[in-house]
């Protein structure tokens, strides 16, 4: 029981505290995007380890639809989607423990800390196009996933 403590001591004080919906900074994760033509973009949001797979996807796509709106579209398709994550490791042997957090640990213990990283390239478009591929209503996206995590403007 004792060497669980400090493993359940770190995962209270890290829990709940998922990466908001905002401009990813230096050290600050978040989405960012790269105009890689007239009307094509790579957009991506960097979680942190208390950030779902889901929640990164959903910012990811909400940023691709603003985006979208941003240059003057009104639709987008995702042509490639990567759901990537970095993982980092810390190791415990007996000493304070930094991550997040400051922890005792009690000697060969290891914390795996994953954040997810999903990247969308994205094909913009201000009429609806004639393809098969999955079509995006920007404006549609960006009310329904604002409205599932409670963003306002």
């Amino acid at each position: 029981m004792a060497n669980l403590l400090p493993f359940l001591l770190v995962t209270v004080l890290l829990s709940g505290c998922a990466t908001p919906y905002q401009r990813q900074g230096f050290f600050i994760a978040g989405y960012s995007e790269t105009q890689l033509a007239g009307n094509v973009f790579q957009v991506s949001f960097q979680g942190n380890q208390n950030t779902s797979r889901e929640r990164a996807s959903d910012f990811a796509l909400l940023r691709s639809a603003e985006v979208t709106t941003e240059h003057g579209f009104r639709y987008f398709i995702v042509v490639e989607s990567v759901k990537d994550s970095s993982t980092n490791t810390m190791y415990g042997n007996g000493n304070p423990a930094y991550g997040l957090a400051r922890t005792s640990t009690y000697g060969n213990q290891t914390f795996v800390i994953q954040k997810p990283r999903p990247t969308n390239t994205i094909l913009c478009f201000k009429e609806k196009p004639d393809v098969v591929d999955q079509i995006f209503e920007a404006e549609f996206v960006k009310t329904s996933l604002k409205q599932k995590y409670g963003i306002t403007d």
